[in-house]
């Protein structure tokens, strides 16, 4: 049986959206025309999709299973449209970037500014979500480019490192941690974190991952520790004296030099983890995705250099390496 591509592509708009009306609007045609055309469908392929109700549409277990391919076979066209339009010199076309927070807010912007001077007429197209979410919408070919902070564990997916980043641990500027004059001078003992509310991001966000697994290599249990979804909250609450935290380095800088945040060095502990970046093997990157890989790559003999003895970061090795993610 083959497929009606026109009636697969109905059917998909409406289990995406979950309504005959909406998928109407985004496809511009009419509703009735929907309703039959997926009507048809379901009499072409033999079996129910779509379990109309009061509230709307949900997809049985078929509809759902044929939703996901209808997905990625729709996503390879318009990557293969993308392409077409980008081998014209890179002249004009779009390239869509996926890329963890900290990686989206505080290190691309550079790469982007280079690339935008380099190829103007090139659309840009940044999400800016935490790892898992990212590596989700690599596999569903919803994005070319993906950097994470965090390692992702998927048959699907291949990560190569591009860069290291350091983590500082940051208190308030009359924190005890950072007096002086107070009781504690230098680097502190990193146990003391014990007795400390500890700030740190949501689950499924690199950082966090980091954060974790470097008090676990060190036996250290705070007592209290608070979820917060965004780096910059993060630091507001530090500034604001609730408690301390663990982040990257390269997401400091401003709120050091007006002395709102002050880095606290650690005895003995330096944490840093690898930057990577996410591919699906087999698929072909569109000329937008290899110029902007080119860019980043650059900087990566810079950036990313042999571990220091101290380092307790997640990963041990002593040069990143190219690596299919395992589960």
């Amino acid at each position: 049986m083959s497929l009606n591509l026109h009636l697969l592509r109905l059917f998909a708009a409406v289990a995406k959206t979950g309504s005959f009306s909406r998928a109407a609007d985004i496809l511009h045609i009419s509703q009735p025309a929907i309703s039959k055309g997926v009507r048809d469908f379901e009499l072409q392929v033999g079996c129910r999709l779509l379990d109309r109700t009061p509230k709307g549409v949900r997809t049985t277990r078929e509809g759902a299973a044929l939703a996901r391919h209808a997905e990625t076979l729709f996503a390879a066209e318009r990557a293969a449209e993308d392409e077409l339009q980008a081998l014209r010199n890179l002249d004009s076309g779009s390239l869509r970037i996926g890329a963890s927070t900290t990686i989206a807010t505080y290190m691309i912007p550079e790469y982007l500014g280079i690339f935008h001077r380099a190829f103007p007429g090139i659309d840009l197209h940044v999400v800016s979500a935490n790892t898992s979410d990212i590596a989700a919408l690599m596999l569903a070919h919803e994005i070319e480019i993906a950097l994470v902070e965090g390692p992702v564990e998927d048959e699907s997916l291949v990560s190569e490192a591009w860069r290291t980043d350091v983590m500082g641990l940051i208190a308030a500027p009359d924190h005890r941690f950072a007096t002086a004059q107070g009781p504690i001078q230098g680097p502190i003992d990193f146990r003391l974190l014990e007795n400390e509310i500890l700030i740190m991001r949501e689950p499924g966000s690199g950082t966090r991952e980091v954060v974790a697994q470097a008090l676990v290599a060190h036996r250290i249990e705070p007592q209290r520790t608070l979820e917060i979804g965004s780096t910059e909250a993060i630091k507001q609450a530090v500034a604001a004296g609730v408690g301390v935290a663990i982040v990257s380095m390269a997401t400091i800088d401003d709120q050091v030099k007006l002395g709102k945040l002050k880095v606290i060095p650690i005895r003995g502990v330096h944490i840093e983890r690898t930057l990577w970046q996410l591919k699906s093997p087999g698929r072909l990157d569109v000329p937008a995705a290899v110029a902007f890989e080119g860019i980043i790559r650059e900087t990566r003999a810079a950036k990313i250099g042999p571990r220091k003895p101290a380092v307790k970061a997640p990963r041990t090795d002593p040069a990143p390496k190219p690596r299919r993610a395992r589960n």
